[in-house]
């Protein structure tokens, strides 16, 4: 039986890989700053309280454990961490980079998967979908934190090569698209949410999109690559989020359906927006908010290109199945 740590294991995200992986049969060891009952009593479920800057904490887990597979998902936003996004999260990221990736990768780790973000790329205005290797820009607080946790890995890995010059990790990084479930819609409000005010508002009839990445495919992603991945072909980065664009009328119907919604306002069209630039666009709270609805972009309908992950797991759920 394989052993999986998951660092940030108790968050809304890593609850759910480690719930995914202990149904597949993989012993986890889920670290986290603080305990969660979400797996707790499962069979080959481990609960190590630390945090992530914990250097002595991990290197105690891999001394004392044969760690196969190490999954990254600490100092991640709707994880371990809040939508605000300031240089602590930054430094503590930081911190936890420069010995996380080098005790995996001189141990017994095969496979490490890190979890990234969809804001490292610069967002064209074309529709033209989102590429893994499109123009980076990680200039908001979240970005530049993930991309040099990238770049650590990525580091890391250059000076762990067998006799043969082939890297002796698999490395995977996932830049994901924001997260729901039925239950988590913090990040589908925020695309409905007039950063000014406050207000729930709609432009037009609400059919301009948003890409997202339900919980549970990225999930499915990153279980399927547990289990197949087998070489270096598989190393690399994958764009992970749902098939197809939410628009902001998806988000309003689900809402009224499945949850509470109070009075949603009607807008001038997205057009007349785009002369709020100055207003709107390149605050503060747009570097630091991960939610933060920049109304320049509301008429991008920007879209990842998940093909590379789809050949590996085709998502299948979206917010009319979402759970």
């Amino acid at each position: 039986m394989e052993t999986v740590l998951v660092t940030g294991g108790c968050g809304l995200i890593g609850q759910h890989i480690c719930s995914g992986l202990l149904k597949k049969r993989y012993s986890v060891i889920a670290v986290d700053s603080k305990p969660g009952n979400y797996n707790e009593g499962k069979l080959n479920y481990r609960f190590i309280e630390a945090d992530p800057t914990d250097k002595n904490a991990y290197a105690e887990i891999f001394e004392n454990n044969q760690i196969d597979i190490l999954i990254h998902a600490a100092c991640t936003v709707d994880n371990d961490l809040g939508p605000i996004v300031t240089e602590k999260e930054i430094e503590a990221s930081r911190q936890c980079d420069k010995f996380i990736y080098r005790y995996a990768m001189t141990g017994t780790v095969k496979k490490v998967i890190l979890l990234s973000t969809e804001q490292v790329y610069e967002f064209p205005k074309s529709r033209e979908p989102i590429r893994e290797d499109g123009e980076l820009k990680p200039d908001t607080n979240y970005a530049a934190l993930k991309f040099a946790s990238e770049k650590a890995m990525f580091t890391e890995m250059t000076h762990h090569k067998d006799d043969e010059g082939e890297y002796k990790v698999l490395c995977c990084i996932t830049r994901f698209s924001p997260v729901y479930t039925f239950d988590f819609t913090d990040n589908l409000m925020a695309k409905i949410t007039d950063p000014k005010d406050g207000t729930k508002f709609v432009s037009g009839k609400g059919q301009y999109g948003f890409q997202f990445c339900c919980v549970h495919n990225l999930v499915d992603f990153i279980l399927c690559y547990v289990k197949n991945a087998e070489d270096i072909s598989y190393a690399g980065t994958y764009n992970v989020s749902d098939k197809l664009l939410t628009t902001a009328a998806d988000i309003i119907s689900f809402m009224r359906e499945h949850h509470s919604l109070g009075p949603v306002v009607q807008k001038n069209p997205v057009a007349s927006l785009s002369k709020l630039k100055g207003i709107f666009g390149g605050n503060k709270e747009e570097k630091t908010n991960y939610r933060y609805l920049n109304l320049t972009k509301l008429e991008y309908n920007n879209m990842l290109d998940n093909t590379k992950a789809a050949k590996l797991c085709s998502p299948r759920w979206n917010l009319n199945n979402t759970k």
